[in-house]
């Protein structure tokens, strides 16, 4: 009888490990999650500012031509 007990006691360590682990892996997530949108924030930003840029043509130089 005392293996019953032996065995559930195992059997709910194992059951309170899992359920930590997926609050545990859940947090972990959300943390990515909120990482990879900033990221997508922060790309947004520098594409704004880039198609703000002017860029200057170079100048033909009388020399090159032919």
């Amino acid at each position: 009888m005392i293996w019953v007990w032996v065995f559930l006691g195992i059997a709910l360590a194992g059951l309170v490990m899992l359920v930590s682990f997926a609050v545990w892996l859940a947090h972990k997530a959300a943390d990515i999650f909120s990482e990879l949108q900033m990221l997508g924030d922060r790309a947004a930003e520098m594409a704004e500012l880039v198609s703000k840029l002017e860029l200057a043509q170079p100048a033909a130089h009388e020399n090159n031509r032919e």
